[in-house]
């Protein structure tokens, strides 16, 4: 007994190449998901001389083990005089702080000893990061050093099978490290001269020039429209009622002639 080898129809072959191609993709999304997930900082930038609030995400890149702590190295260079960390539900977080390699003047302040390294460990493995999850680790950082274009901070992971990942590289050129480092950018304060406190009164003053530009604006953006209405409402009055007269006009008419045919029948 022969057998037929199936033949796909001009119909067919679209829905198993379709079939195929939506077999493939969700591989193709977790490779290319994989390859991009790396430990980063948000903001990318904050300014000399603020405190800012940084976010590390991790996420978790192994199939099977959960990642059980965390830890930021700070520089020593150009340091930090003060850390505080955001309390992480099932984590418990230590600020490290330690002797500086020499003195150095952060905006007026001669510094000997900073925080060096913010570690975060999951109190259990219930808590730690599951394969496929991330989690965010929060930091108040500053004040942001001066004479320096960005920080690097580098990162180690550590998962429950006991694999570290150090996220330590710097990109040079155009390509990305493999374990790329988070960094974090430095750009100039705004010359408020008074970190922040100056700039909130010019904003109070440009605030009040701003709204009474704005309300002069929506005066007359907000006073068109209402005369356009007007308008439009007088010009459909004014068609209702000449619609009105003329409807009498032709009734008036239709009666006058019916009269005068019964008056000549009669």
């Amino acid at each position: 007994m022969s057998r037929t080898t199936p033949v796909l129809t001009p119909a067919l072959r679209p829905r198993r190449l379709a079939g195929v191609a939506a077999l493939a993709l969700p591989a193709l999304v977790l490779g290319a998901t994989a390859a991009s997930a790396h430990v980063t900082v948000t903001p990318d930038a904050a300014e000399t001389g603020s405190y800012a609030t940084l976010t590390f995400k991790v996420p978790n890149e192994s199939a099977e083990a959960s990642t059980t702590a965390v830890q930021v190295d700070l520089p020593s260079d150009t340091p930090f005089t003060s850390v505080s960390v955001e309390p992480v539900p099932g984590w418990t977080a230590k600020v490290t702080q330690a002797p500086l390699p020499e003195p150095v003047e952060v905006h007026g302040t001669t510094v000997t000893e900073a925080p060096a390294s913010i570690e975060w460990t999951a109190d259990d493995a219930d808590a730690g990061i599951a394969p496929g999850e991330f989690l965010r680790f929060t930091v108040s950082a500053g004040a942001v050093p001066d004479g320096v274009e960005e920080i690097v901070l580098p990162a180690t992971q550590t998962y429950s099978d006991g694999e570290v990942v150090a996220w330590d590289q710097e990109a040079s050129g155009d390509a990305e490290p493999e374990h790329p480092a988070p960094v974090l950018q430095v750009v100039p304060a705004a010359e408020d001269g008074g970190h922040g406190a100056a700039s909130a009164a010019g904003a109070g003053d440009s605030g009040t020039d701003a709204g009474t530009d704005a309300s002069a604006e929506d005066d007359g953006s907000g006073t068109l429209p209402l005369a356009l209405g007007a308008a439009g409402l007088g010009l459909g009055l004014v068609g209702a009622v000449t619609g009105v007269v003329a409807l009498a006009r032709t009734r008036a008419r239709a009666d006058g002639t019916d009269g005068t045919s019964s008056t000549e029948q009669r």
